[in-house]
């Protein structure tokens, strides 16, 4: 069983994860797919050092995994829950976005 303090823990690292939106293009793209890191960087238009940089933070975060393949490295996410939890996430954060709550969003710019 998880303790509380390793909850925040795992919570934190993919708030990390996701903090930067080249990470979350990636993790989208391995969403529908496994890739290779070159073929990763020329779909988002990156270069593979800064690609590999962010697949490194990836790694760290233990949301994406490599499997060799042959001469190659091919990467993909971790656990296929986590396609679904991007998608959960995204919807939810779509959903608080239309429904505005606050009464003074429009006022103070914020919700």
């Amino acid at each position: 069983m998880l303790t509380v303090a390793s909850d925040i823990e795992v919570l934190a690292k993919f708030g990390r994860a996701l903090a930067d939106p080249i990470r979350c293009r990636i993790l989208l793209a391995l969403r529908d797919a496994p890739a290779y890191p070159a073929d990763l960087a020329d779909a988002l238009g990156v270069s593979r050092t800064r690609l590999s940089n962010h697949l490194a933070c990836l790694r760290d975060c233990g949301l994406v995994i490599t499997v060799p393949d042959g001469r190659r490295t091919r990467y993909e996410l971790a656990d296929e829950r986590l396609g679904h939890a991007l998608d959960d996430l995204r919807t939810a954060v779509v959903a608080v976005e239309t429904d505005r709550t606050c009464p003074d969003a429009e006022a103070k710019g914020c919700c």
